[in-house]
């Protein structure tokens, strides 16, 4: 009987408790929708730079659609829905060709196909290497998933391509030290990272420098042919030969280990060489920039801050890891017109817009959030001064009335027991037998 006490008793919650879970539960909410509430279709907006998305199995068993959140709730209400967080650069499909004979409620005429839409495995339900749905309904312990903010999709932590000395960087409550994730399919797409200062890269322990401020991760040199003699941290430029970039595993990102012990050279007369990042650029080692320095050239400045055209200077990988970035890394992107070129060929110029990040995209969902609360506030003062004197002394004494009652009924009662719901109905029955003798 215990026992059975015990179990009944573990999961009840204070009222301070249950406001607090129901105030971060719509915090969530909020994060994740963008600040939408979900009461107009977003199609008019066309292709958002991020919007929260859902797939209906349903209606596109395919896979091939997404519609936005006021669509999820109002056209496809019951369906077999597939919440996908975010997408970026997505228009709502509702009700389009995709959908056949089934128009969207909230806005009817659109084109048959949004072209520049983007679909993964994800719109399917299926995430990861492993191609599983989440949660899995074949595990009994779900793993925790990580999204690619190049490609979207979510891989599980113990499907990350880590070797046995790898490890994500946390602090020592669990929480990420890392903002951003780059998976291993997409991290040769954005190898030139591997030319930016340490800062870039999220540290392994929380306090912990990124990278000693003696080594850093890029090494530049003839990868055809090089001898100890010519391995200068700059490239090679020689008639005879085709200018190469030895790019070494990012810096910083807790996959990488030492950097001496784990580089490999292209060729065995090649020796490490690890040049300071002024260095790097072409730079004299007496005039180093600091963090301050390089991501105001980056922004500022019209000459490219890697001193490189990365649209023409092959790149060699030392190893495909994936990455894990710092909070700044995308402000130290260099936006000068070469690499914005780059990027755009690449198709990653979204990696130097400001609204793509998804911590930008939670800043919105929380000054939504606020903006709201203030307007509700605000509604409920303009309620009030509306009234006149003799309705505003009835609400302050129905106020005071509860007030009063569960006091009452919070000092009589066993704190020892848990509140049932028939506890709750006995205190507004007594509330209203006493409204009915005043």
């Amino acid at each position: 009987m215990a026992d059975v006490f015990e179990d009944e008793t573990e999961h009840t919650v204070s009222i301070q408790e249950y406001l607090k879970d129901v105030e971060e539960q719509e915090l969530e909410a909020d994060l994740v929708l963008g600040g939408d509430e979900g009461k107009e279709c977003t199609y008019s907006k066309g292709y958002m730079k991020r919007q929260a998305i859902f797939s209906c199995l349903t209606c596109t068993p395919d896979g091939n659609a997404g519609v936005c959140t006021a669509c999820s709730l109002s056209c496809h209400d019951g369906h077999e829905i597939v919440e996908l967080w975010t997408k970026r650069n997505f228009r709502c499909d509702c009700g389009n060709s995709k959908f056949g004979e089934f128009y969207c409620k909230l806005m009817a005429d659109r084109e048959p196909v949004n072209s520049e839409n983007s679909y993964n495995q994800n719109f399917k339900g299926a995430y990861c290497t492993c191609h599983r749905p989440y949660p899995d309904p074949d595990v009994e312990e779900q793993v925790e998933m990580i999204q690619c903010c190049i490609c979207e999709d979510w891989l599980h932590e113990n499907h990350l391509g880590f070797e046995p000395s790898d490890e994500i960087p946390r602090d020592e409550e669990g929480e990420p030290l890392y903002e951003e994730f780059i998976c291993l399919a997409c991290a040769k797409k954005v190898s030139f990272l591997s030319l930016y200062p340490p800062s870039i890269w999220a540290a392994v322990k929380e306090g912990e420098a990124s990278l000693d401020g003696n080594q850093d991760g890029g090494v530049l040199t003839d990868a055809v042919g090089a001898t100890s003699e010519n391995v200068s941290g700059h490239p090679v430029v020689d008639d005879n030969k085709e200018e190469k970039v030895l790019v070494n595993r990012p810096p910083a990102s807790p996959a990488f280990g030492n950097l001496e012990n784990s580089m490999e050279m292209v060729s065995s007369d090649l020796k490490p060489v690890l040049p300071h990042r002024n260095e790097l650029l072409g730079e004299s080692s007496e005039k180093k920039r600091d963090f301050e320095e390089f991501s105001r050239d980056t922004i500022s400045s019209p000459k490219c801050a890697l001193g490189l055209d990365l649209s023409v200077t092959p790149f060699i990988l030392e190893k495909n890891k994936p990455m894990f970035l710092s909070k700044v890394w995308r402000d130290l992107l260099c936006r000068c017109e070469k690499c914005i070129e780059f990027y755009t060929k690449k198709g990653i110029r979204f990696l130097i817009e400001k609204e793509d990040s998804i911590g930008e995209y939670e800043k919105m969902g929380k000054q939504k959030r606020q903006e709201k609360l203030q307007q509700e506030e605000g509604a409920e003062l303009n309620f009030l001064n509306k009234l006149g004197h003799v309705e505003k002394i009835e609400i302050l004494s129905g106020i005071a009335d509860m007030k009063n009652e569960l006091c009452s009924f919070l000092e009589s009662f066993d704190s020892s027991k848990p509140i049932t719901p028939s506890d709750v109905h006995q205190v507004f029955e007594n509330l209203a037998k006493k409204r009915r003798f005043q």
